[in-house]
């Protein structure tokens, strides 16, 4: 099994940033890919951000030129730096691994974006 813990969300006023953390563990060998997804109220989850274990990214449109994903393969944590955030990056965020083939998810941590 692993587990996931996302932390660092919260309440921020457009314009501002935050960086969302992911750290994975449990029985791990090796994460193929860390990912941000979002889900915001009414609306079904989508894409924000992933990376390969080689460090190959993909963002969707909504969150390129404003969010960085990185990770520390060591700490087998992912992160999400978001910067110009806007109120409709309002939603719950959720961290997504895939080792071994599986795919696990957080629970997730809000992020609200005041205009």
């Amino acid at each position: 099994q692993v587990q996931l813990v996302e932390s660092g969300g919260g309440l921020v006023q457009a314009g501002g940033s935050l960086r969302l953390s992911c750290a994975a563990s449990g029985s791990i060998f090796s994460i193929n890919l860390m990912g941000w997804y979002r889900q915001a109220q009414g609306k079904q989850r989508e894409l924000v951000a992933t990376i390969t274990s080689g460090g190959m990214t993909n963002y969707a449109d909504s969150a390129k030129g404003r969010f960085t994903i990185s990770r520390d393969n060591a700490k087998n944590t992912a992160y999400l730096q978001m910067n110009r955030l806007k109120p409709e990056d309002t939603a719950v965020y959720y961290c997504k691994v895939i080792t071994r083939g599986i795919v696990y998810w957080g629970k997730g941590t809000l992020v609200t974006v005041s205009s």
